[in-house]
């Protein structure tokens, strides 16, 4: 096996060791140790395997870290999301670039389930993975339980 550079998701991190998942392929490398990273860094990097037997990773250069905020609005869903969601069925969700960089998701819930379902994806380390392969710096949840509708905007910094 030869280096690899990427971005990664730290998805754990302790004091001996990290684990780095890829965000374009979600391949999990496992570090022999930690290069101090925590849980939830974003970090573009190079990472070679460790000889003999290729099975841990080691860390060749950091190029880039940063965290990636990612928040439970209290704004309202954005008038586009609003109309997009008029159009879709419970259980639907439809990805709309922005204009510039970034993208907005529109996902329509069953309204009792806003709540919890804007708790997961804020959670989620999916949405983490995408903020990443998008270089936001930011994800803003937004949310109505009158409508069910969530609006989850990827912003750019």
């Amino acid at each position: 096996m030869s280096k690899k550079a990427g971005t990664f998701v730290v998805t754990s991190a302790d004091d001996e060791s990290a684990v780095f998942r890829d965000v374009t392929n979600g391949q999990i490398h496992t570090l022999a140790s930690n290069p101090d990273v925590s849980e939830r860094d974003v970090v573009d990097a190079t990472i070679e395997p460790e000889p003999p037997m290729d099975v841990v990773w080691s860390v060749v250069e950091i190029d880039a870290r940063r965290e990636i905020e990612i928040v439970d609005s209290d704004l309202s869903p954005t008038k586009q999301a609003r109309e997009i969601a008029t159009e879709q069925s419970v259980g639907d969700a439809e990805r709309v670039e922005r204009a510039g960089t970034g993208e907005l998701h529109v996902i329509s819930v069953p309204p009792s389930e806003t709540a919890a379902a804007t708790a997961d994806v804020v959670d989620d380390l999916a949405t983490l993975e995408r903020a990443a392969r998008l270089d936001a710096v930011r994800v803003e949840v937004r949310s109505d339980a009158d409508e069910g509708l969530l609006n989850v905007r990827y912003l750019p910094d």
